[in-house]
């Protein structure tokens, strides 16, 4: 046999010498591995500074959480009434400016009825003041005149019955009283005299008297 051939034919001596020490390895790392599991004891994370500082800062976040919501929740609750009190109140503001509009037209209207009757009274009082006017130019009263410059020209007539003591007398101007050109004491009635510029002319209890 060969050297070679030596070398590839193991003796059975030798093959059990290398199985018992493969063997004997495996118990070692098994009895090395059991060492470890049974000697050694890991500690709770749960127990440990870290973990229990995270654990409080998570429940104080939660109440703090479980505020907000309730301060959220009473919030939103006040402003929904909030907001129904403000569209009630809005409502209730529409209808008042409705009410003060519709006050204003009515306001309006009656101030444009109350300037048409501003301007007729206007007019009636112009009308009646001219008239009174006029009538005050047309009418002697008692005492002496000077026609054409107290009283106008033309025919005038008592506009009551006479008394009595009625007396008118008509005199050239300027001679106070000398030169009569007429005069009467009617007694009665409603006499009526003519009266021309240059002429004054003098009544005395006779009462007013119109041109007529």
């Amino acid at each position: 046999m060969s050297i070679s051939e030596a070398k590839r034919t193991k003796s059975p001596l030798n093959l059990s010498r290398r199985t018992t020490r493969i063997a004997a390895g495996v118990l070692g790392v098994g009895l090395f591995g059991g060492g470890i599991a049974l000697g050694t004891v890991l500690p709770d994370p749960k127990s440990s500074d870290d973990y229990l500082s995270l654990a409080l800062q998570s429940e104080e976040l939660e109440a703090e959480r479980d505020s907000l919501q309730s301060r959220y929740s009473d919030m939103k609750t006040g402003f929904e009434k909030l907001s129904s009190e403000v569209e009630g109140n809005d409502a209730e503001l529409q209808e008042a400016l409705t009410a003060v509009e519709q006050r204003e037209a009515e306001v309006e209207t009656l101030r444009g009825e109350v300037e048409v009757a501003a301007d007729a009274v206007k007019a009636r009082e112009d009308a009646v003041s001219g008239a009174e006017e006029e009538k005050a130019a047309n009418t002697i009263a008692e005492g002496t005149w000077t026609v054409g410059v107290d009283v106008e020209p033309g025919a005038y007539r008592t506009t009551e019955n006479v008394g009595s003591k009625c007396y008118w007398g008509i005199y050239t101007s300027g001679t106070n009283g000398d030169d009569i050109q007429a005069n009467d004491i009617p007694g009665g009635g409603r006499p009526t005299v003519t009266l021309s510029e240059g002429q004054d002319f003098e009544t005395a209890r006779c009462g007013s008297w119109e041109r007529q």
